[in-house]
């Protein structure tokens, strides 16, 4: 008898150990998926204000009258490199572009010509169609999200995601 309890005693510390182990991999799991769950949190959070911004950018596009001088080179018309590092207050970024402040994030503005025939809009004639690339920027936590489009004076013709 006295032989049988110490078996006894053996396997109930295996089987101890053995839920211990299983609990600790289900507890890391679980922390695991709260992170990727935090994370798709701010990033679509990031995602909905940077289309919001883009959206106010696109509004200022389409008042009456508005208008911007065009880019003074081809160098200037490409897409603003400080939307990679712009976090703070808006005002004039290293590109010497203007960047205005908007629903939490920021939005500029670049004229970049005229054409007579752009891309997904159906031809009027000889009418020419000014081009403008509006670039807005959200930042959520440690996350970024950088969406372009290109508007004519009639509505969008182009949009992306930058990375």
């Amino acid at each position: 008898m006295k032989a049988q309890r110490g078996v006894v005693l053996i396997v109930s510390l295996v089987f101890l150990v053995l839920l211990t182990l299983l609990a600790t991999s289900s507890m890391q799991n679980a922390t695991l998926q709260e992170k990727v769950a935090g994370s798709l949190k701010l990033r679509n959070a990031s995602f909905q204000i940077a289309e919001a911004v883009l959206r106010a950018g696109e509004a200022k596009v389409l008042t009456p009258g508005f208008s911007l001088p065009q880019c003074p080179s081809p160098a200037s018309c490409l897409p603003p490199p400080d939307a990679k590092t712009l976090s703070g207050a808006a005002g004039a970024g290293a590109s010497g572009m203007t960047w205005e402040a908007s629903d939490g994030g920021f939005y500029a503005i670049q004229y970049l010509g005229q054409t007579d025939d752009p891309a997904g809009l159906p031809e009027k004639g000889d009418q020419e169609h000014r081009l403008y690339r509006v670039t807005a920027i959200a930042v959520q936590g440690t996350l970024r999200t950088v969406l372009e489009s290109i508007h004519t004076q009639e509505r969008r013709i182009m949009w992306r995601q930058r990375l």
